[in-house]
């Protein structure tokens, strides 16, 4: 592989640019970064944020699936 298709091969693949991909994967680490700190309060007091953590990952999962089976994600 050409040193170009490190940074172009996958998002093509997924039908995307690469500026296009690395907005979609810093989207994505920003919301887990969010429910990492949901899960960290949690974990400090079991009474807050019950399901906030496993909520957000459960929707960024459903996400991204759909992305794949579109092709595009």
């Amino acid at each position: 592989m050409r040193w170009a298709g490190f940074f172009t091969e996958h998002p093509a693949s997924v039908g995307e640019t690469y500026l296009e991909h690395q907005r979609r994967a810093f989207r994505v680490a920003r919301r887990l970064l969010v429910a990492a700190a949901a899960a960290v309060v949690h974990a400090l007091v079991p009474a807050l944020l019950t399901t906030q953590a496993s909520d957000r990952v459960a929707e960024i999962h459903d996400e991204i699936h759909d992305l794949s089976r579109r092709g595009t994600g």
